[in-house]
């Protein structure tokens, strides 16, 4: 009777090391660039300074806006500032003025 024997290989012996490597570099792939990895971790950084100097210029704005609300709301209206507002909103000026125009840049 005959019996069939089989010659092992190798590819049997590889299957193990190539999921193992595989598993690894997947894992290892996201780990650096996945949404919760370390390069993401550098631009969460950036976009926090970003906002953090939003966040400045957004305070000095509203500083400057609670100065000018406390001039109107003293109880006695400042002369320049009741003169600033008339000039802005009704286009009031002297007769003897000459008024400027400038052109705004619109951002």
């Amino acid at each position: 009777m005959w019996t069939r024997q089989h010659k092992q290989t190798n590819k049997g012996r590889l299957i193990i090391p190539v999921l193992c490597a595989v598993f690894v570099a997947y894992f290892g792939f996201h780990a650096y660039h996945g949404e919760f990895g370390i390069n993401s971790k550098d631009k969460l950084q950036q976009h926090r300074e970003q906002l953090q100097a939003q966040l400045v210029s957004l305070k000095s704005d509203r500083t400057e806006l609670e100065k000018r609300v406390r001039l109107l709301h003293d109880g006695s209206l400042e002369k320049d500032m009741l003169d600033e507002l008339a000039r802005k909103a009704l286009n009031l000026s002297q007769p003897d003025e000459i008024i400027v125009m400038v052109p705004r840049k619109i951002d």
